[in-house]
C-alpha cells in the first residue's frame, strides 16, 4: 500500500508541523452481524467511520498527512472545505495542503473488519454463531478504524461514540453509557492513538472495585471490570483476575507515588489476540488462553499474573509518559516486563516469579541477543516495519534483566525515586533516553552516561566463567572471573554480581561463601573469597543480579553432572539449567549430555515453572540439536523417562500433569501411542490424572501425527469440544497427519489463500511442521523461498510474519537448506528489510542447530 511504511524522518517532519487539540471518533458496528453485509464476491465486510480532528499547524501554509487505512472514503473536509477523496486518498494516507494555524478535519470513510488480529478484529463464535470485535493497533493500526496522525509523539484526548446492536455492550478507554441508540464514552486525557481500544459485542461482563486512600488523605475509586466470550464464563476465574488487579494497583501506588490516571480498569480476554495483551489505558485487553478450560499449573497463573501486572506497569511506563518514537520502545517495554516480575514477586502469592524469569525470559533474551539481528536495547527504528519487528527478546527480556542489573548498581530506593521524578516531569509527555537518565543520575549521584553506553546503546552478551587458582593447603589462593564478548559484538561490561561457592555437604550441594564485585574488563579478582575452602561448583551471577551467560570451569561442570538434582536452594538450581542449555545452544555441551541431565535430575525438580522449562529444552534437543543418528534412541529414552515420572508423581499433583504433557509431546512407539489412546477411551488410567478437554487434544496431536488419529476421529472429537478452541485445536491435529495430502492442502491454505483467520493460519502452520515427518515435508523447502517475497506483499504483516517464520524449512537441517537460505538472501538484497531479518533469524538458528549436531556426532555416548 503507498505510504503504509510510515518512516521515522517522516514521523519527525510531521511532528514539528502539528500538534493535535483532540479527536472525535463515530464508528457504526452494526454491520458486523448483518448477514447481507461483505458476503462472498462483495469485498470486504467494512463499517463506518466518521472522525473530527482539530490540531495546529506551526507553518500555515504548509502541507502533510492524515493516515488511513480503509476500502473507501465517502467524504474529506478540511476546515470546511470539501476535498475530493478519490485526489487526496491513495489508500494510506490523505493529503492535507494549505493547512491553516487552526484546523478541522472530518474524514468519514468505510473501514473493514479484520480477520488477523489488526485494527478492528471480527470473530464469529462457532458455538453459538455470536459476533465479538476488539481492537488492537500496536505499532499502527488504528489507522485502519479512523483517521489520525498515526504516530506515538501526537497525543491527543479522543471522545468516542459507538452505534452497536441493541443486545450488545461497549467498551472504550473511558468511561460510557447508552443513550438513544449510541454509546458515548468520557474524554480521555492525552493518549497515542495506538492505545485507545474498542471492545464491543455480547460479552460476559463482571465487575468490581478498588479504593485507596492517598498520601494526602484524599480516596481514589477505580471502577473494575472483567469480560470474556460468554463461552468461556464457565471457566472465567475472575476473582482470581481482581485479586491480582487489586494487589498491583497498592503495590504501584505504593511505589510510584503517582494515582492511576485514567479513571475505570477493565480487563478484556478476548478471540484469536496476536499479542499476549495491549496496555490500552482503562480497557486492557488479553488473550483469551489466559483464561483455563482445563487444569494448568501454578506456572500458568503466575505467568498470567505477571502479565496482568506488566500491563499495569505500562500505565505509568507507556501511557501517562510515552517514548517520542519506536527506537526507545524500552522505555516502556523493558520496564513493564521488569515491573511485571517486580510486582508479582512484592505483592502477589507468586514469591519465586524471578526464578521463573531466570529460567524463561532470559532464555528469550539470550537467543535473541546472538541473532545476527540483535540491536542495543534503544534501537534504531527507521519505520514501522522495523518497529513490528522489535517487539522481541531484547527489548522485553533484555531490556527488563538491565533493569534488573541497574537495580542493584544504583539501588531500589534511588530507583524508584528515579521513576517518581520521571512520572510528575513527564505527565502526558513524551521523553526519550536521556529524560529517564537524567533523573537516575539525580536520585543516584551516578554518572548514567558510561552505564547506558555499555548497557542501552551496544548489542550482544557476554560470558563469565570462573577461574580458581588453589595455594598451597588446597584452599582457594585466587579467583577471578573471566569476561568473553563474541566477535560481532565485542563490548566488555560493568557487572554487579554475585559469585557462590558450592560443595556438598551431607548429599546437598549448598553454598557456603557469597561475595559481590563489580565484575569490569576481561579478568577481575574477587579478593574477598581468597582464602576460603575449595568449592566444587563456582556459580558465577548468582541471585542472578546481571545479565551474562554463565560458564563453568571444568571442576564445577562435573560436580553439576553428578550433584545437580542435590541443589536446594531454586533459584541457583534454575540459574545452572540455565547456563547448561545456553552451552548446548553454542555446541559446547551434546546434546545427549543435556537428553541425560534432564533424565536423571529433572524428576527431582521442586519448582514446577522449571520443570516445564526442562521439558521444552529437552524436546528442543531432541528436534534440533541431537545428531539425527542419536534422535530415536533419545527419542525413546525420553518417551521411556517422561512414563516413569508419570507414573511415579503424586496422583493429582503438577508435575504429575506436566509430565502427562512432555510425555504426549514425545511420543512415538506403539506402545506409547497404544497408552495415550487407552488415556483417552478410559481404557487405562493413572491415578489422579484427569484427562480433561485440554489433555484430551494434547493426547490427540500425537496420535494423528503418527496416524492412529484420523479425520473422522477429530471430527468427533471436536463434535465434544465444539467451541473456537475446540476448533483451534482441530485444524492443528488435521494438518499434523502424515500425509502428502494433507500437507499439500494446509500450505494452500496458508501461503495460497487469505481466507483463514489469524489463529488459525497460526494453528495450521503449528501442524504443518512435524519432526518426525521431515522426508514429506522436504519439497516444501524450495517452495518456501519461492513463495515468501510475494507473501510478504500481499498480506498483512502479521500473517507475513507468521508465515516467513513458520514455515521456515528448519526440519530440512542440512547444509543444502542453509545454502538455500544463504542464496535467497543474496538474492534478494533489495527486499523489505522486516522481511530479511526473518529469513536471516531462521538461518542462523538452523546454523545453529547444526554446529550443535556436530558437536553431538563427535561427542561419546552418554553414559
Amino acid at each position: 500500500m503507498p505510504g503504509e511504511n510510515l518512516s521515522r524522518d517522516e514521523a519527525r517532519e510531521r511532528a514539528a508541523l502539528l500538534s493535535v487539540d483532540g479527536y472525535e471518533v463515530s464508528l457504526d458496528v452494526r454491520s458486523a452481524v448483518d448477514d447481507a453485509v461483505g458476503g462472498l464476491g462483495e469485498g470486504p465486510r467494512t463499517f463506518r467511520s466518521v472522525t473530527t480532528i482539530r490540531f495546529r499547524c506551526a507553518e500555515p501554509g504548509a502541507s502533510s498527512f492524515a493516515d488511513l487505512i480503509a476500502p473507501s472514503v465517502t467524504s474529506v473536509t478540511l476546515n470546511g472545505r470539501d476535498l475530493d477523496p478519490g485526489q487526496v486518498f491513495d489508500g494510506a494516507r490523505i493529503a492535507l495542503d494549505d493547512l491553516a494555524a487552526e484546523n478541522e478535519l472530518v474524514v468519514d470513510a468505510q473501514c473493514a473488519y479484520s480477520r488477523t488480529g489488526e485494527g478492528l478484529h471480527r470473530f464469529v463464535d462457532p458455538e453459538d454463531g455470536e459476533v465479538y470485535l476488539y481492537t488492537q493497533y500496536e505499532p499502527a493500526d488504528s489507522r485502519r478504524v479512523f483517521a489520525n496522525f498515526e504516530q506515538p509523539d501526537l497525543k491527543a484526548p479522543f471522545r468516542f461514540e459507538v452505534r452497536a446492536p441493541e443486545a450488545w455492550t461497549v467498551w472504550s478507554n473511558g468511561a460510557g453509557e447508552r443513550a438513544d441508540g449510541v454509546w458515548r464514552f468520557a474524554e480521555t486525557k492525552p493518549i497515542s492513538t495506538y492505545i485507545t481500544c474498542v471492545v464491543a459485542g455480547p460479552y460476559h461482563y463482571v465487575t468490581d472495585h478498588y479504593e485507596r486512600v492517598l498520601d494526602d488523605g484524599s480516596k481514589l475509586s477505580i471502577p473494575l471490570g472483567a469480560l470474556c466470550r460468554k463461552g468461556l464464563a464457565p471457566h472465567f476465574d475472575a476473582d482470581d483476575v481482581f485479586l491480582v488487579t487489586k494487589q498491583g494497583l497498592d503495590f504501584f501506588h505504593e511505589h510510584f507515588d503517582y494515582p492511576y490516571p485514567f479513571g475505570k480498569y477493565d480487563q478484556a480476554f478476548v478471540p484469536e489476540y496476536n499479542l499476549g495483551a495491549m496496555e490500552n489505558p482503562g480497557l486492557v485487553t488479553f488473550r483469551e488462553e489466559y483464561i483455563f478450560r482445563g487444569k494448568v499449573t501454578q506456572t500458568s497463573y503466575e505467568a498470567r499474573a505477571n502479565v496482568i501486572l506488566h500491563e499495569m506497569a505500562h500505565m505509568w511506563f507507556g501511557d501517562l509518559v510515552t517514548m517520542v518514537w519506536w527506537d526507545d520502545l524500552w522505555l516502556k517495554e523493558s520496564f513493564a516486563d521488569f515491573m511485571g516480575t517486580f510486582a508479582n514477586v512484592g505483592a502477589t502469592r507468586f514469591k519465586d516469579a524471578w526464578i521463573t524469569f531466570a529460567n524463561r525470559r532470559k532464555a528469550w533474551a539470550y537467543r535473541a541477543d546472538q541473532l545476527p539481528s540483535t540491536h542495543p536495547i534503544t534501537a534504531d527504528i527507521r519505520d514501522l516495519q522495523d518497529a513490528k519487528l522489535n517487539f522481541d527478546g531484547i527489548t522485553y527480556a533484555k531490556g527488563a534483566s538491565v533493569l534488573k542489573q541497574l537495580v542493584a548498581y544504583v539501588g531500589q530506593d534511588a530507583f524508584l525515586e528515579g521513576a517518581r521524578r520521571y512520572f510528575k516531569r513527564n505527565a502526558y509527555g513524551n521523553t526519550r533516553l536521556g529524560d529517564l537518565l537524567s533523573v537516575l543520575e539525580e536520585t543516584s549521584g551516578r554518572d548514567m552516561s558510561a552505564w547506558a553506553r555499555s548497557w542501552l546503546q551496544t548489542a550482544g552478551v557476554n560470558s563469565l566463567t570462573p577461574q580458581v587458582l588453589l595455594d598451597a593447603e588446597g584452599r582457594v589462593g585466587e579467583l577471578a572471573v573471566l569476561q568473553e564478548a563474541a566477535e560481532s559484538h565485542p563490548e566488555l561490561r560493568p557487572h554487579r554480581v554475585a559469585v557462590g561457592l558450592y560443595r556438598v555437604t551431607d548429599g546437598e550441594l549448598v553454598r557456603y561463601a557469597r561475595a559481590e564485585v563489580d565484575v569490569d574488563g576481561p579478568r577481575t579478582v574477587v579478593a574477598e573469597l581468597a582464602g576460603a575452602e575449595a568449592p566444587e561448583l563456582v556459580l558465577v551471577n548468582d541471585d542472578d543480579l546481571t545479565y551474562c551467560k554463565i560458564r563453568f570451569d571444568d571442576a564445577s561442570l562435573a560436580a553439576l553432572r553428578e550433584h545437580l538434582g542435590a541443589m536446594p536452594d531454586p533459584l541457583a538450581r534454575a540459574l545452572c539449567w540455565s547456563a547448561l542449555w545456553n552451552m548446548t545452544r553454542d555446541a559446547l555441551l551434546p546434546a545427549r549430555d543435556f537428553v541425560d541431565l534432564v533424565l536423571r535430575f529433572a524428576g527431582r525438580e521442586t519448582d514446577i515453572g522449571v520443570l516445564q522449562m526442562l521439558h521444552a529444552w529437552a524436546r528442543t534437543a531432541l528436534v534440533q540439536y541431537l545428531a539425527p543418528d542419536h534422535r530415536e534412541d533419545a527419542g525413546a529414552r525420553l518417551a521411556e523417562g517422561a512414563l516413569r515420572e508419570l507414573r511415579a508423581a503424586a496422583p493429582g499433583g503438577e508435575p504429575q500433569l506436566a509430565w502427562a504433557r512432555f510425555f504426549a509431546s514425545v511420543a512415538s512407539g506403539t506402545e506409547e501411542l497404544g497408552l495415550l489412546g487407552a488415556l483417552l477411551d478410559g481404557t487405562e488410567t493413572i491415578d489422579g490424572l484427569s484427562v480433561d478437554q485440554e489433555l484430551r487434544w494434547a493426547f490427540l496431536e500425537p496420535l494423528a501425527v503418527h496416524g492412529v488419529a484420523d479425520e473422522t476421529a477429530l471430527s468427533a472429537e471436536l463434535a465434544r469440544d465444539d467451541t473456537a478452541s475446540g476448533k483451534r485445536h482441530q485444524v492443528r491435529c488435521l494438518a499434523a497427519r502424515p500425509s502428502a495430502a494433507v500437507k499439500a492442502q494446509a500450505w494452500a491454505q496458508v501461503v495460497e489463500s487469505d481466507a483463514l483467520s489469524n489463529a488459525l493460519v497460526e494453528a495450521t502452520i503449528a501442524g504443518f511442521d512435524q519432526a518426525s515427518q521431515r522426508e514429506l515435508l522436504a519439497p516444501y523447502a524450495a517452495k518456501y523461498f519461492e513463495a515468501i517475497e510475494r507473501v510478504w506483499a500481499e498480506r498483512s504483516i502479521q500473517i507475513g510474519m507468521d508465515v516467513v517464520s513458520g514455515l521456515f524449512p528448519s526440519l530440512q537441517d542440512s547444509a543444502g537448506t542453509l545454502a538455500a537460505a544463504d542464496a535467497w538472501l543474496a538474492a534478494h538484497a533489495q527486499a523489505a528489510p522486516a522481511l530479511r531479518r526473518l529469513v536471516l533469524e531462521a538461518r542462523d538458528d538452523l546454523g545453529r542447530a547444526l554446529a550443535a549436531q556436530a558437536c553431538d556426532a563427535g561427542a561419546p555416548a552418554a553414559g
